[in-house]
């Protein structure tokens, strides 16, 4: 239990955002894809996930893991419409719209709530994503929906002290994400790996390195140095402890602050790729477009086709 005790202590929380939203159509979503992690609660209504098609009870929560494609369905039509992650980045207002009424919030048919988070270990690994599981159902937690509600409640008006109590909330939700899994015992081998974190710190200096110098060398002989083992290993010693090879964990970083800086800043898409350490830029919009699905072009549209 000591274990996950420093999980949850090293957890740095962001909150991403929160709606309530409300179906206009049935549709499916073959690769629903983000870089938060996403929380969604139905209020009423059909939703399933997962090419199994597994079924969210209404006051059930679908909980999906950041950087993981997901197959979601919305509604129940035997001609349900699929479309991709990006169509509906593209067209959400098609699909669905958001509810600012707090005395409606789940009260409409076909609707439901979500909060999407960031939770990253010591502010630098995605803590669900380096658990490498799929969308799973938590069912049976009224105090987890409650703690959704109030997120999108203080999301939706303008009080004092809005932007604190939405940070606590919503660090409030991943512990009790956290615990469920623990109750529960999901993911167990997955845990106990990451339970490694905690023991090496010089794979924390290792995360620490590659955060502040995304935009600069990150070769596994930069890395050999940070570390201090030789540069052969340096590779095998990082995937042993991570489950992934260093190379592709400092990409998905460098694609990360790339969204980030894509949606909070008017940059140019070549700057960027830049600031991330990408000098070709034809190179970062292929690399982008591969990890995500569709072009940066179109992520930085994302924050207004989401802000219906």
């Amino acid at each position: 239990m000591e274990d996950y005790n420093k999980v949850i202590e090293s957890l740095g929380v962001r909150y991403i955002k929160a709606k309530n939203l409300v179906l206009h159509q049935p549709f499916t979503v073959r690769n629903s894809y983000d870089v938060g992690n996403n929380l969604i609660l139905l209020h009423k209504g059909h939703l399933t996930f997962g090419e199994e098609e597994m079924l969210v009870e209404e006051g059930e929560m679908l909980f999906i893991p950041g950087g993981r494609p997901t197959r979601v369905s919305y509604g129940e039509d035997q001609k349900n419409r699929v479309i991709t992650n990006d169509d509906l980045i593209t067209n959400k207002d098609k699909f669905f719209h958001s509810n600012d009424n707090l005395d409606l919030i789940g009260d409409a048919e076909e609707s439901h709530s979500f909060v999407s988070f960031e939770a990253k270990v010591f502010d630098s690994v995605n803590f669900f994503a380096s658990l490498d599981v799929p969308a799973f159902l938590i069912s049976g937690q009224p105090k987890l929906a409650n703690l959704v509600i109030k997120v999108v409640e203080e999301s939706i008006q303008d009080l004092p002290g809005r932007e604190r109590l939405i940070s606590i909330y919503t660090e409030n939700i991943v512990v009790e994400i956290v615990r469920y899994v623990l109750r529960n015992n999901m993911f167990v081998e997955q845990l106990a790996t990451n339970s490694t974190y905690f023991k090496d710190p010089r794979l924390i200096d290792l995360f620490n390195y590659i955060k502040e110098n995304l935009g600069g060398d990150l070769s596994n002989k930069v890395l050999s140095g940070v570390a201090n083992v030789s540069e052969d290993y340096v590779g095998q010693y990082f995937k042993m402890l991570t489950n992934i090879n260093p190379q592709d964990y400092i990409e998905y970083q460098r694609m990360e602050r790339a969204v980030f800086l894509l949606r909070t800043t008017k940059k140019s898409i070549r700057d960027i790729g830049k600031e991330v350490g990408y000098k070709d830029t034809a190179y970062f919009c292929r690399r982008f477009k591969m990890m995500f699905g569709i072009p940066a072009g179109k992520m930085r549209r994302r924050e207004s086709a989401m802000n219906i």
